[in-house]
């Protein structure tokens, strides 16, 4: 009996503290969500005296400028082309070159594989020099694909080891008897292990569109045309000479947001799915 009143007291103590454990992380994520939102509805001088307050007069018009404008749209919509290509080359790049590494033995793969990852230590900052006088070379400078480029080059080294470890994964018998059957590789891959991999291409494709959409500096070295500019890039129009309008940053923020915040809830299962599997066999 007491054994069994020990038990369950020590339940209720782990479930006690896994409840406030995760009030506080939530507190942590959205406090500053909430904040932003609501300082975009204050005035400047309501957002300087409460920056963490209600707002005294809610400011209707700092959204309503925003999503009236078509600056704003415009922008939305190459941030969402950039992001949409950035998506289709890496997931179908990394998927192939992960297929080889995961089912085709070759001289060297290991070391080729290891150079893939060796990218993922380096961030963009570090090779933005070389990156730019390379895209210049090529002409691709001023253009959406001087940014898509490099941002699929970038996440290819993650992506493939996703894919590669969900690979992996697959049942051998499965290969075996597409191979008796007489399927090849090619039609292996884009007929069986392509359709049974949608949880890891639900993945790779939502961790790589919040990338890209949240992307700054790639956007801003190698785009000079205001028309061409992400919505990243749309802060600098609200930074005056002598101050900035932080009430309508905090709206625009807000505004673009929005859209990553709703995809990653409506995929949040599949992200699991395949992060789990992924994370069973290397």
């Amino acid at each position: 009996m007491t054994d069994t009143t020990s038990q369950v007291r020590m339940t209720a103590a782990t479930r006690l503290y896994l409840y406030v454990s995760l009030t506080l992380v939530a507190a942590l994520v959205l406090v500053p969500l909430v904040t932003t939102a609501l300082g975009g509805f204050k005035s400047l001088g309501d957002l300087r005296t409460s920056p963490f307050g209600l707002p005294s007069d809610w400011v209707w018009s700092n959204y309503t400028d925003i999503l009236f404008g078509e600056r704003y749209w415009r922008q939305m919509a190459n941030s969402l082309f950039i992001a949409v290509m950035t998506v289709f080359l890496t997931v179908v790049a990394s998927a192939m070159a992960a297929f080889t590494f995961a089912h085709v033995r070759f001289f060297g793969s290991g070391h080729l594989m290891n150079y893939f990852l060796i990218g993922l230590m380096f961030p963009v900052a570090t090779a933005i020099l070389p990156l730019f006088i390379r895209i210049r070379d090529l002409g691709l400078l001023d253009s959406y694909w001087g940014v898509i480029l490099p941002q699929v080059a970038f996440g290819l080294g993650m992506s493939i080891l996703l894919f590669r470890n969900y690979f992996r994964n697959l049942p051998d018998e499965l290969f075996q008897a597409a191979f008796v059957d007489g399927c090849g590789y090619i039609r292996f891959f884009w007929y069986v292990s392509l359709p049974l991999s949608r949880p890891i291409v639900a993945t790779v494709s939502i961790v790589t569109f919040v990338n890209s959409w949240n992307s700054y500096i790639l956007p801003l070295i190698m785009l000079n045309t205001e028309t061409k500019y992400p919505w990243p890039l749309g802060i600098m129009v609200y930074r005056g000479e002598f101050g900035t309008e932080w009430q309508l940053v905090l709206a625009f923020i807000t505004l673009t947001i929005l859209p990553t915040v709703i995809v990653f809830f409506l995929a949040q299962k599949h992200i699991i799915a395949g992060l789990t599997a992924g994370a069973v066999k290397s």
